[in-house]
């Protein structure tokens, strides 16, 4: 399959895509032919995870084999990585009501649905295109994508990985998974800054052309792990198609019935992934954007404007703390007709004035798909203390911001309830014990073991077996760097591995 980029007409092969990650002129790969209306339940009935991942996947690299493409699914969706042989369980909270569980991997994040596979999808790649450089996959996280990417790449060869985060952006459990990390070919740094100076640096990092050629002259590329690349979205898309098929298979939905979504979201890619799946064929009814305090994004879906230009939060939900989506680019370009003159002139509008606008017309058609809601830290608490009490269920911080949006839309929008609607859960709740104490009025230990502890006594919450090895564990990274020192850093990390 080609890719073209959001900006251009030009086209490249799915390989460069994925090796590559961001265009070369700034814009996101999305396929030259979208693979519409290419599934049905018939295709996916009664089939495995793994089994639907071969036929999702398929629709979008279809230069790789079948064999090549069961081989890396199989590696990459096995009990070895994952704790449970759904992969990602639904959890039923009422008879229209189901939690999709994308927490059960190797970091306790959904971020391992996808970057579990890609490290194979890139390596493939790589020797498809006969690239031999070394590849230097750089990533900002909020939070959970770093641990995931640091985890599907740690000595993976031909490969190293770099990591910035937000020293005041992550949990404290968040950042330990990332300190402590293993692997002879990762590195792990904290700037002074929030989660869109990393992004916004790399992606112009990206397209730096004395940058990238200092690099390729030691023998080394860039690419991504975020969800700018291609490789990385693709695979997210499976587990909204294999909820489809467990909901009818459970009896909860009719094969075609309706059913909506509701996603807590930063760097719009886990929701995009929802709306890829919906044009692919699975009937998707509401999308249901959750916000926290950061809410760009709601307001967006309620007016058609897009307003980077607002104070940036802290918040208790840190994988959200995001002002500038990446992936909102794919899906105005969805939005705009698929127009890359268009995207080119609102992007680059929106790097000059911080704002952009659809449409009247264009705003009516994304709100008959679309709403945003969001909720603020006492909401997000109360919603963890409200789930926990009524239902026995216990939510991470970002799950209980798409419940308590979904509980604010439903007062409003009581014809919302009439469809089956399931909530993304998207991280364990034992990787933010604070908050848990804090909502759950349970007392917090002096280090976040002693208050997992707590909360594993009370809640009978089982302690997850990666988070408990962390506490004897030593930090290997704590180097704290101004944002303005992250080209420093990187090519400090360049001397360093092409030197040994």
């Amino acid at each position: 399959m080609n890719y073209t980029s959001t900006r251009s007409d030009k086209k490249v092969r799915e390989t460069y895509a994925l090796l590559n990650g961001l265009a070369a002129d700034g814009g996101l790969y999305v396929p030259a032919s979208f693979p519409r209306r290419s599934i049905t339940y018939k295709d996916i009935a009664g089939k495995s995870y793994q089994e639907i991942a071969a036929i999702v996947l398929s629709k979008f690299f279809t230069d790789f084999t079948e064999a090549e493409l069961k081989d890396m699914i199989n590696a990459a969706y096995n009990t070895k990585n994952f704790s449970t042989d759904d992969i990602a369980p639904l959890h039923s909270l009422l008879e229209r009501l189901s939690v999709l569980e994308l927490f059960h991997g190797r970091t306790q994040a959904f971020k391992d649905m996808a970057l579990s596979l890609f490290p194979y999808l890139l390596t493939a790649a790589k020797e498809k295109e006969g690239e031999t450089k070394e590849v230097l996959i750089l990533t900002a996280t909020s939070g959970d994508t770093g641990k995931a990417a640091l985890e599907g790449f740690k000595d993976v060869p031909g490969t190293h990985i770099q990591v910035f985060y937000p020293t005041d952006g992550v949990s404290p459990m968040q950042q330990e998974q990332m300190q402590k990390q293993t692997g002879d070919n990762v590195n792990v740094t904290a700037i002074r800054g929030n989660f869109d100076d990393a992004q916004q640096f790399l992606k112009r990092l990206f397209v730096n052309e004395e940058v990238n050629q200092a690099v390729a002259d030691k023998g080394v590329m860039f690419s991504s792990a975020n969800s700018i690349n291609i490789g990385r979205l693709a695979p997210q898309v499976v587990y909204y198609v294999a909820a489809y098929e467990e909901l009818v298979g459970q009896g909860a939905i009719h094969e075609d019935e309706a059913f909506n979504i509701v996603v807590p979201t930063g760097n719009f890619g886990n929701i995009l992934a929802a709306y890829y799946a919906k044009m692919m064929g699975v009937p998707i009814g509401h999308l249901i954007c959750a916000s926290n305090r950061n809410n760009v994004l709601t307001e967006f879906f309620e007016t058609g404007t897009y307003n980077c230009k607002r104070p940036f939060f802290t918040t208790l939900s840190p994988s959200m703390d995001i002002v500038e989506s990446s992936n909102f680019e794919r899906f105005l370009y969805y939005v705009c007709g698929e127009n890359p003159v268009r995207i080119k002139a609102e992007m680059e509008g929106l790097k000059k004035s911080g704002k952009l606008s659809v449409t009247t017309e264009e705003l009516s058609r994304i709100q008959r798909e679309f709403t945003g809601a969001y909720v603020n830290d006492e909401e997000t608490k109360a919603v963890i203390e409200q789930v926990y009490n009524s239902y026995g269920y216990v939510m991470d911080p970002h799950t209980a911001v798409a419940m308590g949006a979904y509980m604010k839309l439903l007062a409003k929008r009581p014809e919302l309830g009439a469809c089956h609607t399931v909530i993304a859960a998207t991280a364990h709740p034992f990787k933010f014990p604070s908050a848990l104490c804090e909502a759950l009025d349970i007392r917090e230990g002096g280090t976040p073991y002693e208050s997992l502890e707590h909360i594993s006594a009370v809640t009978g919450v089982a302690f997850p077996k990666q988070l408990a090895a962390l506490q004897d564990t030593p930090i290997r990274f704590d180097r704290t760097i101004d944002k303005e020192e992250m080209r420093k850093e990187i090519l400090a990390f360049v001397d360093a591995f092409t030197k040994s």
